[in-house]
């Protein structure tokens, strides 16, 4: 697996970019899983990030780490979010994002945001940029 993957699958916050119904950028941290060179996250349909997608289904991602050089690693792109709504594929999906922030689904909160999911927003990148200083 090349650095870029690798640095993907294991980062936690990943900064999720949609356009608003004004066509200004809305930027939302969130927690998220990179498997197959395409992003998961869940979310509900109630959610702004959402309600932009339905309507311009383009998306900016950016993960980062370090202020100091050699410490400095960051992937950003752009791609297509698709929104899943099929709630067997959600559910699953939910569950092993879930399972990168908590080390059991028992927990009240894990059991919280499951709950709450209702959709899974599926980015699959068209460009990806590195930098590395």
């Amino acid at each position: 697996m090349n650095k870029r993957d690798e640095f993907l699958k294991t980062q936690k916050i990943l900064r999720l970019c949609t356009i608003d119904k004004n066509n200004f950028p809305h930027i939302t941290p969130v927690w998220y899983r990179y498997i197959g060179k395409k992003i998961y996250i869940g979310t509900n349909t109630k959610s702004q990030k959402i309600k932009n997608l339905q309507k311009n289904n383009h998306a900016s991602f950016c993960v980062d780490v370090g202020v100091n050089s050699p410490d400095i690693y960051g992937v950003m792109g752009q791609g297509i979010g698709n929104i899943i709504l099929e709630m067997p594929k959600i559910k699953n999906i939910a569950k092993k994002i879930l399972l990168k922030y908590f080390k059991t689904l028992e927990n009240k909160s894990a059991k919280k945001l499951l709950d709450d999911t209702d959709c899974v927003i599926e980015i699959i990148p068209q460009k990806i940029s590195v930098w590395d200083y």
